[in-house]
């Protein structure tokens, strides 16, 4: 079965997008939950003269998130958290630590697009990665440090 994503959808696809899922998993969960469309004929064409009329925006939106990634890549973050002397962090460094270190910084954006690559075990320097855009990947080097 071919769906037409509404929105964007983990480990699936991006909002718009055409993909081939099972048909139980279209019928039970993404169309009931307004997740997606089936993409039918008609569907298609209101989903291209839609693509069209938004290109323009798309393509502001693409420039800004590129803007948004350089800023991101070039800064460094702090991170303090509670750990022993030998350096083991009590706890874990989560994403939400991240964006609020990043507000504070000036910047905003949501914690749910940033995924930390290597779990902090320990102090020193590490990279977490945000997805701005479905085209747009940021790497954000951040370094945990003792409170």
């Amino acid at each position: 079965m071919e769906v037409i994503l509404k929105q964007d959808v983990k480990n699936l696809g991006y909002k718009d997008d055409i993909v081939k899922v099972r048909d139980g998993y279209g019928r039970n969960y993404l169309i009931p939950n307004k997740m997606a469309v089936i993409a039918s004929e008609s569907a298609r064409k209101m989903l291209a003269e839609e693509l069209k009329q938004r290109a323009h925006k798309l393509a502001k939106m693409l420039a800004d998130a590129q803007e948004l990634a350089q800023k991101l890549e070039a800064m460094k973050l702090t991170v303090s958290a509670k750990a022993n002397e030998n350096g083991a962090i009590f706890g874990t460094i989560t994403n939400a630590q991240i964006a609020e270190a990043l507000e504070a910084a000036g910047i905003t954006i949501d914690r749910k697009i940033i995924t930390i690559t290597e779990a902090p075990k320990e102090l020193g320097s590490y990279t977490a990665e945000a997805r701005l855009h479905k085209d747009v990947k940021a790497v954000i080097n951040f370094e945990v440090v003792a409170e």
